[in-house]
C-alpha cells in the first residue's frame, strides 16, 4: 500500500496523511469546545487534507509545480453525508472561505456549488485507501444553527478552529518543537495581580478617588455575581474605566470559568496607552497588543526573547490572557473569509469583550456589528460590556438581534456624585474666525482646541504664537505624535505654556488634563469625550474650567452634518449636557435620522439573508473604515534605517511592524496628487516612500498640497 505523505520537513522527517489528519481533528475540537462543536470540528480535521490521497499531490510534494486542488475532495465528502458547515470550512481552509452561489455554477465557477460540480465530475476523487485510514465521525449541529445568519456565523467559527489547528499541527511537526497552547498566567493567577496591584488604593484619597474606587468594587462585585451576557458600564470620564472594566472582566471571567479577556478600541492612537495601563497592572507576559504599530520581534531571530517571540506567535490566533486590539482588527475578522484574519476567531469565543469608546462602534455598518455582539453572546459564550461615559442607544437593536437579554448597567443612575464628575463648564461662543479663535487661543497659557479636519488644525495652528505650541493629526506619523504627545503632558505637568490644536483624535481615550477647551461644533458625544480632557483630576474650580463650543470658519465635513444637528437640538433643550438623559436623547434621535439603512449601508444582513452563504461578498463589502487611503513612509528617525532595509529587498513581518510607526494614511486622492507631483518614491513590493522631506514637518506632519513649477497639486 502506498504510503501517503503530508508534509516533509528539510531534514527529511515525514509526516504522513493520517497523522496530519487526526492530529489537526484532535486540536480542532479542543479549540470547539467552548461553543458545543467538537464533532463537527473533528470531521472537518480529519477530511480537511482528504485530498492529499493522489498522485498529483504526492508528485507535488516531491518537487512537481503542478497546482493541485487538495481541498475539494475532502469538501465533497462532507457534502454527501450532508454536514455543510463542515463542507465549507474544508473548501475554504487554504484559499478562503467562497461564496455560495447557486446549483447551477458551472464547475469553472470558484463558488462553493461551482467545485461541488466538479468534484461530481470525478476529477479530484482520492485513493480510497483513505477509508482504511480514517473514520469520519456521524456529527451534527448545534441545535441552535436554524437559521441562514446563525448558520453563517457557525461555519466562520468551526473554520477558524479547523484553520488554526491545521496551522499549528503543520507548524509542530515542521519545526520539531512542540508549541505551548493557552500558555501565559492564569486568570486566577491575573485576579492575584490585580489585587496587589490597586491594594495601594485603598483607603482611597480625596473625594474623586473615593469616587473612582466605588466603581472599582462595584464592578469586581457585579463581575462575580453576573451570569454572563450582555453589560454596559457608564461612567463619567476621569472615573477610571478603563481599570474598572479590567476589574469586572476578571472577576467575571474568574467566576465562570472564561479564558480570557479582549478589549476592543477605537483607535490605534489610544490603543498603546491602555495597553500599558494593563501591563503595569498584570505583568508583560500576560498582555497581547495586537495592532498595525506593535512589534514584538526585535533584533534577529537569535535575539527574539522567549516571551517576544510567545507574543508574536499569539498575534496569529490570540492565545493570550489579556489581548488588546482595535475595533477594526475586531469586526472586520468577524466579517472575513480568509484564514489569517478568522484563525484568531476560536479565541473570542469564552471571553469577556469589552468595546471601549462604545459609542464610536461605526455607524455605517452598526447593524453587523451588534448582530456580531448578539452572535457571541447568545451562542459562543462570550460576556459583552459597552464601556464609555456616553452610552449609544443600542437598546433597540439588541432586543432585535438579542431578545431575551436585559444589558446590565454596572454602575447605575445614583451610584456615583454627578456634581463630583462634573468638572467642566460648557459655553457656547458662536461663530469665529479663525483670527479671533487663534487670538483667543493666544491668550491662554494652556489650552486646547479640537477641529473637524486636518486642513483646518493646520490653519489654526500657524496663528499660535509663543512657546509651546502643538499640532496633532493624523498626517503626523505615530512614532512622531507620540513623542509629541509625551512633551504635551511634560509641559502640563510643569506648568509651562501649551497650547494644542488637535483634530478629534485626542478625544478618546487620550490621557491629557487642560484648564481650557476648545471644541468646534460637532455630536454630543465627541463635545463630551473633548470636556474629559478638561480639568480632568478635578484640580481646579468648575466656573474656570470651560468647554468653549464654537462654529468654525469653515463648513463642516458633510459627514458630521447629522451628529451636529442633532447635537445643536439636545444641547438647546438640555441644561446638563452630561446627563444620561441628553446622552440618551442624542444617540436615540442621531439613529432615527439616519434611519435603518445608514446602519448597515452596505446591506451586509440583508445579503446574508438573500444569498447561500456569501463569504467573500460580505469580506469584500465590510470595512470599518470606508475611505480608501494608501499609506506613505516617513523617512526620518528609525524610520529612515527601516525604509532603507526595504530598500536593499529585506522583506519581513517585524520591519513592516516597525515600519508602521512612520507611516501616514493619506486618501487616494492626495495620494495620486503627490505622486503626479513627483515627490513619491515606489519601492519595488510596492511600498510607497516619501521621496523630498521638506514636505514633511516636525510640527504638522505631511503636507498634501505641493507646489511645482508645473503647478499645485492637492
Amino acid at each position: 500500500m502506498e504510503r501517503y505523505l503530508a508534509h516533509i520537513a528539510e531534514d527529511g522527517r515525514e509526516q504522513t496523511v493520517q497523522e496530519h489528519l487526526t492530529g489537526t481533528a484532535k486540536l480542532a475540537a479542543t479549540f470547539a469546545r467552548s461553543f458545543h462543536a467538537e464533532e463537527q470540528a473533528v470531521l472537518a480535521g480529519l477530511a480537511h487534507d482528504l485530498g492529499k490521497y493522489t498522485s498529483n499531490f504526492q508528485r507535488r510534494l516531491h518537487g512537481s509545480a503542478d497546482h493541485v486542488d487538495h481541498a475539494t475532495a475532502g469538501a465533497y465528502t462532507c457534502f454527501q453525508k450532508k454536514q455543510y458547515p463542515a463542507a465549507f470550512a474544508v473548501m475554504g481552509h487554504h484559499g478562503g472561505l467562497p461564496d455560495g452561489g447557486g446549483k447551477g455554477d458551472s464547475d469553472e465557477r470558484g463558488t462553493f456549488w461551482g467545485r461541488i460540480r466538479k468534484a461530481e465530475s470525478g476529477a479530484l476523487v482520492p485513493d480510497p485507501v483513505w477509508q482504511q485510514e480514517i473514520v469520519l465521525p456521524t456529527a451534527s449541529c448545534p441545535g441552535w444553527v436554524n437559521h441562514p445568519l446563525d448558520g453563517m456565523f457557525f461555519t466562520r467559527m468551526l473554520y477558524s478552529c479547523l484553520v488554526d489547528a491545521d496551522f499549528l499541527d503543520t507548524e509542530i511537526f515542521m519545526s520539531g518543537r512542540t508549541r505551548s497552547i493557552g500558555e501565559g498566567p492564569c486568570v486566577g493567577e491575573l485576579w492575584t495581580r490585580f489585587q496587589n496591584y490597586i491594594s495601594k488604593w485603598f483607603p482611597p484619597k480625596g473625594v474623586l478617588n473615593g469616587q473612582r474606587c466605588a466603581v472599582l468594587k462595584r464592578c469586581m462585585v457585579e463581575g462575580e455575581k453576573r451570569q454572563p451576557g450582555l453589560f454596559t458600564l457608564t461612567v463619567p470620564t476621569g472615573g477610571g474605566k478603563t481599570v474598572a472594566s479590567l476589574a469586572f472582566a476578571l472577576a467575571h471571567a474568574r467566576e465562570h470559568g472564561l479564558c480570557r479577556v479582549i478589549y476592543v478600541i477605537p483607535y490605534t492612537s489610544i490603543i498603546e496607552q491602555t495597553a500599558k495601563t494593563f501591563r503595569d497592572i498584570l505583568g508583560e507576559d500576560a498582555v497581547l497588543e495586537h495592532h498595525s504599530n506593535v512589534q514584538y520581534d526585535t533584533g534577529n531571530q537569535e535575539e527574539i526573547t522567549q516571551k517576544n517571540f510567545r507574543l508574536l506567535q499569539a498575534t496569529e490566533n490570540w492565545d493570550a490572557p489579556v489581548v488588546v486590539t482595535t475595533a477594526v482588527q475586531f469586526f472586520e475578522s468577524l466579517f472575513a473569509c480568509r484564514s489569517s484574519k478568522c484563525r484568531k476567531l476560536h479565541n473570542i469565543a469564552g471571553s469577556v469583550v469589552v468595546f471601549d469608546e462604545a459609542q464610536m462602534l461605526p455607524l455605517l455598518h452598526l447593524r453587523p456589528c451588534v448582530w456580531a455582539i448578539s452572535q457571541l453572546i447568545a451562542h459562543y459564550r462570550v460576556s459583552a460590556v459597552l464601556c464609555t461615559a456616553t452610552q449609544p442607544a443600542l437598546n433597540p437593536l439588541f432586543q432585535e438581534f438579542l431578545p431575551g437579554y436585559t444589558p446590565v448597567e454596572l454602575c447605575p443612575d445614583g451610584m456615583l456624585s454627578e456634581e463630583i464628575f462634573r468638572r467642566v463648564t460648557f459655553r457656547r461662543t458662536g461663530k469665529l474666525s479663525w483670527d479671533d479663535l487663534a487670538e483667543q487661543l493666544n491668550g491662554q497659557e494652556q489650552v486646547l482646541c479640537i477641529v473637524n479636519s486636518r486642513e483646518s488644525a493646520q490653519t489654526i495652528f500657524f496663528k499660535l504664537t509663543g512657546e509651546g505650541c502643538f499640532h496633532l493629526s493624523t498626517l503626523m506619523c505615530p512614532a512622531h505624535r507620540q513623542a509629541q504627545l509625551e512633551e504635551i503632558r511634560r509641559r502640563l505637568k510643569e506648568k509651562l505654556p501649551c497650547r494644542v490644536v488637535s483634530t478629534s483624535l485626542i478625544e478618546a481615550g487620550v490621557d491629557v488634563d487642560f484648564p481650557v477647551v476648545y471644541r468646534e461644533e460637532a455630536g454630543l458625544d465627541s463635545i463630551l469625550q473633548a470636556a474629559g480632557r478638561c480639568n480632568r483630576e478635578g484640580q481646579r474650580p468648575r466656573e474656570e474650567s470651560v468647554v468653549a463650543i464654537f462654529q468654525g470658519e469653515d463648513k463642516p465635513p458633510r459627514l458630521f452634518d447629522a451628529q451636529i444637528e442633532v447635537g445643536r437640538l439636545v444641547m438647546a433643550r438640555q441644561e446638563d449636557l452630561s446627563s444620561r438623559q441628553a446622552v440618551h436623547d442624542y444617540f436615540y434621535e442621531l439613529l432615527e435620522v439616519k434611519g435603518k439603512s445608514a446602519q448597515d449601508q452596505k446591506e451586509i444582513l440583508e445579503t446574508m439573508k438573500r444569498e447561500l452563504f456569501p463569504f467573500r461578498t460580505v469580506a469584500e463589502q465590510f470595512h470599518l473604515i470606508e475611505q480608501d487611503t494608501r499609506t506613505v513612509y516617513i523617512p526620518i528617525d528609525e524610520g529612515a534605517d527601516l525604509i532603507e532595509q526595504l530598500r536593499q529587498g529585506e522583506r519581513s513581518r517585524s520591519l513592516f511592524r516597525k515600519l508602521g510607526r512612520y507611516g501616514v494614511s493619506i486618501y487616494e486622492n492626495h495620494f495620486l496628487a503627490l505622486d503626479q507631483a513627483g515627490v513619491l518614491e515606489q519601492l519595488e513590493d510596492g511600498s510607497t516612500v516619501l521621496a523630498d522631506l521638506n514636505l514633511y514637518s516636525r510640527q504638522t506632519g505631511l503636507t498634501t498640497t505641493v507646489k511645482t513649477g508645473r503647478g499645485i497639486f492637492l
